[in-house]
């Protein structure tokens, strides 16, 4: 199975993720969290086998048992086995995450605003959308919105995945196991879950309720605050995203662009 960062190879027993070139760094980051999970959380992630150096580098794990959820609603059950998850991975002590050398997420919340400034600044040609003037609407509410977003200080203080995707999620009937580290660090909960419920790939198909998923990890009322603060951030890498001739335009039908456009815009207006 080839994607843009790796290529893995399923076993029976283990799973071998090869990196492409220049993402050494994913993988020792991938392979530091799969270390430390082991000792601090083991079952939840496939536990680390070895390293094999070469001209890429190459993860060797356990296959963890499951399937990966499917594009459709959790259900209560599913949902409170992956809250249960989260939390395990959210109470990784701090101290050992540092010890492990395992910096901030990648897109983590405090880099995050900067870096949709500079993609939303660039200059696209939105005559290939169905509705380009709701489309370019967006755009400048996305600018004006990462220009000075109102949004919490950030609180690393977990280890997070960073990311959800459904595929992600391997679920066995009775428990959740993570899958896919290479993009984790240290984070904030409420930035994670907003990251978790606002991804493409869980938000057109409704799998995950972002309240209920929040209740079942455990936020706050506070924490739940917050995690809807950072969505609109969110949806606005998306709507990126899925801008003519970008990764998730060319992998959607026609008209998700525009779907999103709407969403993006209810959630800033709703904040």
């Amino acid at each position: 199975m080839q994607t843009s960062t790796h290529c893995l190879t399923i076993g029976e027993a283990e799973v071998r993720k090869e990196f492409v070139a220049d993402h050494e760094a994913q993988a020792a980051r991938e392979w530091a969290c799969l270390v430390l999970l082991a000792e601090h959380a083991p079952g939840l992630a496939p536990r680390p086998l070895r390293w094999e150096d070469g001209p890429t580098p190459v993860i060797v794990m356990e296959r963890v048992p499951g399937a990966p959820l499917g594009p459709q609603p959790l259900g209560p059950a599913r949902t409170h086995a992956l809250g249960d998850a989260l939390r395990r991975l959210y109470d990784v002590p701090v101290a050992a995450v540092r010890d492990a050398g395992i910096g901030l997420r990648r897109y983590g919340a405090r880099e995050h605003v900067q870096v949709m400034r500079d993609w939303l600044a660039e200059d696209t040609d939105l005559g290939e959308c169905r509705g380009p003037a709701l489309v370019a609407e967006a755009l400048t509410a996305a600018r004006a919105y990462v220009a000075d977003p109102p949004l919490p200080e950030p609180r690393e203080t977990a280890l997070g995945i960073a990311d959800l995707n459904p595929a992600n999620v391997m679920w066995d009937g009775r428990v959740v196991r993570l899958v896919d580290f290479e993009d984790g660090g240290l984070s904030d909960p409420a930035y994670e879950l907003a990251d978790h419920v606002e991804h493409l790939g869980s938000r057109l198909p409704g799998v995950y309720d972002a309240g209920a998923l929040a209740a079942a990890v455990g936020l706050d009322a506070e924490g739940r605050e917050r995690m809807a603060a950072y969505r609109p951030l969110w949806a606005a890498f998306w709507l990126a995203m899925l801008l003519p001739g970008n990764t998730a335009w060319r992998r959607n039908p026609p008209g998700t662009t525009e779907a999103h456009a709407g969403h993006f815009m209810a959630l800033v207006d709703a904040h």
